[in-house]
């Protein structure tokens, strides 16, 4: 009985966090791969891509117009588990940004700025 007892306080000292640690990604960069700064694209299909975040969980892209600075409108805030995605685009200026998140920690977003024709 008496080592069940120690069994029994030594699992409640050890809390949830001290068992599954979750990794830091908030020092970690998205990579944007496209688009890139300054371009412009003719199609109105436009497909974002950005490269994985080790120890990410999931991706929140956004999309202002024509910045986020002076937002007319935000287009999407979508949250995904895929490294791009495929969003149609009216013609006009766009800023689109991208973190990494898991259930603890997110990085910084990474922001690119383009226009479509």
């Amino acid at each position: 009985m008496k080592k069940l007892s120690i069994l029994i306080l030594l699992f409640l000292s050890v809390s949830c966090d001290d068992i599954i640690e979750v990794p830091d990604i908030s020092n970690e960069i998205v990579t944007i791969l496209a688009p890139t700064d300054g371009v412009t694209i003719s199609a109105t299909s436009i497909t974002f891509n950005w490269n994985a975040v080790a120890d990410a969980e999931n991706y929140r892209l956004q999309i202002a117009t024509p910045t986020f600075a002076e937002a007319q409108q935000i287009i999407t805030d979508s949250l995904t588990t895929q490294l791009n995605l495929n969003i149609d685009l009216e013609a006009g200026a766009y800023q689109w940004r991208i973190r990494a998140e898991n259930s603890e920690y997110q990085t910084a977003f990474s922001t690119q700025s383009f226009t479509v024709q």
